[in-house]
């Protein structure tokens, strides 16, 4: 994006922007660099951080919601859930409380897999971490968190705007 920048918050804000695009292009760029060695497609790589990201929540993802958070028909989410538990990246396993409901887990030996990959990743983003004390990190915590909402809510106005695709008749 192009700003002005006449003065220095004008130019950090620049500066920024195009720290976080080139952020989100080279993160996009190593989740399909670990896609590609483990033979996964961009929308499984999406699937298994959406599994990840929930179990880190405490609160495993349903086949369900997993569809509305990819935008993927039930049987898209059959078909990409199967592929990915054959693949031994994620497991399915029933909701102790109510038995009718399946939960996504990541299975380990999918677990093993990324660790081994992004661990060299989270020893460096730890030595820049390092960099920052608690009071900037908390800064740079409100900061990323309002992005990332900020970012989610145009994803979803995007969708949202988009036409329904033609339903194909049935018969």
């Amino acid at each position: 994006m192009y700003r002005r920048r006449d003065t220095r918050r004008e130019q950090l804000v620049a500066e920024i922007t195009n720290n976080l695009r080139r952020y989100a292009v080279d993160a996009q760029q190593v989740g399909h660099a670990f896609a590609n060695l483990h033979g996964l497609n961009p929308t499984d790589l999406q699937a298994l951080i959406a599994v990840m990201d929930a179990e880190l929540l405490g609160d495993p993802i349903t086949p369900g919601r997993l569809g509305a958070q990819l935008t993927l028909s039930s049987g898209s989410v059959t078909a990409l859930i199967d592929r990915l538990e054959r693949a031994g990246h994620i497991r399915r396993d029933r909701d102790t409380i109510d038995r009718r409901k399946v939960l996504l887990h990541y299975a380990d030996q999918g677990a093993a897999l990324a660790m081994e990959f992004f661990q060299p990743l989270g020893a460096r983003t730890d030595t820049v971490m390092d960099r920052f004390d608690e009071d900037e990190l908390e800064v740079v915590h409100r900061f990323m968190a309002q992005m990332s909402e900020s970012l989610r809510g145009h994803r979803d106005a995007v969708r949202a705007a988009r036409p329904e695709p033609p339903r194909r008749p049935a018969g």
